[in-house]
C-alpha cells in the first residue's frame, strides 16, 4: 500500500513510523528484528530502511594497507523484503544518487517491483568521506529531482533504453527530503524550497523532513512550502538527542539550530543516561504538539536502536 494511501485511510489520525539502519555486512539481521519488535505495538503502517553509499576501507595485505572501495551496509532491498514478510508492514527503501549509476538504480527499482515494494525514498545522498562537496557518480544523477524523474518514468513503463507498452507496471509512491532549516548547501531558504518544488513537480508524492528540535521551524516550513505551491503531505522527522556530543555534532552535520532550553538541559546532565532522558522528554513534548496540530505522520529516526523511540511512542500513541 502506498504511503499516501495510508495517510488517506487514516482519515486525519496521525500515524507512527520510523526509520532503521541496515546491519553492517556480516552481522545477523536478528539484532535489527530485536529493535523493531517493541515498536510494532504502535502499529506502524510503514518502516523506512536507509541506504549507505560506497566508502573506502583499508585492508592489510603483505604488510601494507590496500585501499578498497566497498559498501559496509548493503542489502537495503533484501531487508525491506524481510521486514515486510515478517511483520506484514510496508517498507520504504532509500534510493540514492550518490554511489549509483542510472542503470544500477533501474535494476534496484525492478527488484522492488518484483518484490511488491510500492514506496521508495529518493535522496541525493551525502558526499563521500574525504570529499568536501558532493560529486555525482559517473553515469548517475547529480540531483534528487533527476532521480525522482527516473523513478516516475519507470513507473510508466519508460526504462532507460526502451519503453514497454501494454504491460501493467507497479507505480511507485515517491518520498523526498525537505529541510525546515534549509539544506546546508542551499544559498537561501527560498532557493531550497524551489529545489523541493522541482522534486514534487518531477513526481514526488510526499515529503519527510530532516530532523528539527523547534516545532515552529516545521510549521513555518510547511507554510512556506504551501505558498510555493507544494501541496503533498509533509511528514515531520524527529530524532531524540541521546548523547552530549549531539550538541556539537547535529548542528555541524545537519546545519540546524538547537533551542537554548534544550542545550541548557543537556549541559546540566551528569551523564549520557540523563542526556538520553532529556532527549526522550523533549521529543515527547515535540510529538504531542505536532500531534495536536494534526500532522499526517510522526516519523522517528531510530538509528537502529528502539528503546528511546519506544519510550516516546508509549507517551504519544
Amino acid at each position: 500500500m502506498k504511503i499516501t494511501d495510508h495517510i488517506k485511510a487514516a482519515q486525519g489520525k496521525t500515524l507512527f513510523s520510523f526509520e532503521i539502519v541496515p546491519p553492517v555486512k556480516g552481522k545477523n539481521i536478528q539484532e535489527l528484528y530485536d529493535n523493531i519488535d517493541p515498536l510494532m505495538e504502535y502499529k506502524p503502517p510503514f518502516i523506512d530502511v536507509t541506504t549507505s553509499r560506497e566508502e573506502f576501507v583499508y585492508i592489510k595485505k603483505d604488510g601494507l594497507l590496500d585501499k578498497k572501495l566497498t559498501r559496509m551496509r548493503p542489502g537495503t532491498v533484501g531487508i525491506c523484503a524481510s521486514i515486510a514478510h515478517k511483520y506484514g508492514v510496508d517498507t520504504v527503501p532509500h534510493v540514492l544518487c550518490g554511489g549509483f549509476t542510472k542503470e544500477e538504480t533501474e535494476y534496484l527499482l525492478v527488484d522492488c517491483q518484483y518484490l511488491g515494494i510500492e514506496n521508495v525514498m529518493a535522496l541525493r545522498g551525502d558526499a563521500m568521506a574525504g570529499q568536501r562537496y558532493f560529486e555525482a557518480t559517473a553515469g548517475g544523477h547529480a540531483y534528487a529531482s533527476g532521480l525522482v524523474s527516473q523513478i516516475h518514468q519507470l513507473s510508466q513503463g519508460k526504462y532507460l533504453h526502451e519503453t514497454v507498452e501494454g504491460i501493467p507496471t507497479n507505480s511507485f509512491c515517491i518520498g523526498v527530503a525537505g529541510y525546515p532549516e534549509k539544506h546546508l548547501e542551499a544559498p537561501s531558504m527560498q532557493q531550497d524550497l524551489k529545489r523541493l518544488k522541482e522534486k514534487v513537480d518531477a513526481g514526488a508524492h510526499y515529503v519527510v523532513t530532516q530532523m528539527f528540535f523547534d516545532n515552529q521551524k516545521y510549521f513555518e516550513f510547511v507554510s512556506a512550502a504551501r505558498e510555493m505551491g507544494i501541496e503533498v503531505p509533509i511528514i515531520p522527522g524527529i530524532k531524540p538527542i541521546a548523547v552530549e556530543k549531539h550538541l556539537q555534532l547535529l548542528p555541524q552535520v545537519f546545519s540546524l539550530d538547537l533551542p537554548q532550553d534544550l542545550i541548557d538541559a543537556v549541559s546540566d546532565c551528569s551523564d549520557n543516561k540523563a542526556v538520553r532522558q532529556v532527549g526522550i522528554e523533549w521529543a515527547i513534548a515535540q510529538s504531542k504538539e505536532l500531534l495536536a496540530a494534526g500532522v499526517p505522520v510522526l516519523h522517528y529516526y531510530s538509528m537502529g536502536k528502539s528503546s528511546n523511540i519506544e519510550a516516546i511512542a508509549k507517551e504519544v500513541f
